[in-house]
């Protein structure tokens, strides 16, 4: 047996062991190519969503929800960008097998997808090019994102350097950061931009905007089941990168993104937005924290249930419909079924 400070290459390769296998006969990791088979059944395109027809909507807005709309558009429009930064400068080179690359390249296409539904979002909410400007710049201008997007680039620059993961520290940095983005920033700070999307939904407000994060609700939620395989199977392989002192970090780590959320929130909702209060968000941002300890195998922390009966009902019927259509237009239909309980 190595030591935890011994390269782990004698014997059978491990999936955090440092190098570039690239043999994908025979698969050590089946089920990463099933997931990556998954994604690409999942294909779509942001010319298939209408958000022209959200126009006439954002005139009826009031004040405190045009509000919110601007900061949510503002955090659209770098969130996915970081995520696909991380993914290319520190997921990419450490996760040794063919196959669950194969997976991150397909994840990497489907951020520059968001990417690009999010700048049509931008064009067509926000024609004076100088606020689109702004907005792009929310990193800068605006606390409430700063402090999400701090909290990204601190983890980033936590295994920038790390070029291979040659020690127990090493791997159990990598896991650190490989559960942030995948817990708590598309698994907590997307859904809860989520949120507030499907509350205006349930509102029958900005039907474009629900329809179009459906399928980005999708493709983060294969996101989120990816990492959440690699971190399975390296705690199969190596168990001992897993104890409480882990546990404590990634359940102080989650404590501090609801914390991060919460601050968005009180920024969205400052002015009042009818039938949305801030308690109630927290208690969401709460709700959902719990649901990744326990993807995770930990207690959870907080103990709260969820207060929006909207994202447990809304859009169940769009997304079948969306399936169905797929089905029908493309060699690439979706298959299978959907579980908003598992990631909502």
């Amino acid at each position: 047996m190595t030591t935890v400070d011994e390269p782990r290459t004698a014997g059978r390769q491990l999936l955090l062991d440092p190098g570039m296998d690239l043999t994908l006969r025979p698969m050590r990791y089946p089920h990463f190519f099933d997931r990556f088979r998954d994604a690409i059944r999942n294909t779509w395109t942001v010319e298939e969503v209408d958000l022209h027809s959200d126009l006439a909507d954002l005139e009826r807005l009031s004040p405190a929800e045009r509000h919110l709309v601007s900061r949510l558009v503002a955090f659209f429009a770098t969130g996915d960008t970081i995520v696909a930064n991380n993914l290319v400068l520190n997921l990419y080179q450490h996760v040794n097998s063919p196959e669950g690359r194969l997976y991150l390249s397909r994840q990497l296409f489907e951020e520059a997808v968001h990417v690009q539904f999010y700048l049509n979002l931008l064009d067509t909410y926000v024609p004076d090019e100088q606020e689109r400007f702004a907005a792009f710049a929310a990193i800068e201008n605006i606390p409430s994102i700063r402090r999400k997007a701090e909290f990204c680039f601190r983890w980033i620059d936590s295994v920038f350097g790390l070029r291979e993961l040659r020690t127990r520290a090493d791997r159990r940095a990598f896991l650190l950061n490989l559960i942030c983005f995948a817990a708590c920033i598309e698994g907590l700070f997307f859904y809860g931009a989520f949120a507030y999307v499907y509350f205006l939904r349930s509102r029958g407000l900005l039907n474009g905007l629900a329809s179009g994060t459906n399928w980005v609700f999708r493709d983060e939620s294969m996101h989120m089941a990816f990492a959440f395989d690699v971190v399975e199977t390296a705690r199969r392989e190596e168990p001992d990168l897993f104890d409480a002192d882990l546990e404590r970090q990634v359940t102080e780590m989650l404590a501090e993104a609801v914390e991060c959320e919460v601050q968005f929130a009180e920024d969205l909702l400052d002015q009042g937005v009818s039938g949305l209060s801030l308690k109630d968000m927290r208690a969401y941002l709460e709700h959902v924290a719990d649901r990744r300890l326990a993807q995770l195998g930990i207690a959870p922390r907080y103990g709260a249930q969820n207060p929006f009966a909207f994202m447990d009902l809304q859009d169940v019927q769009e997304l079948s419909n969306f399936f169905e259509r797929r089905v029908s237009a493309y060699q690439v239909g979706v298959s299978g079924s959907v579980s908003f309980d598992d990631d909502f």
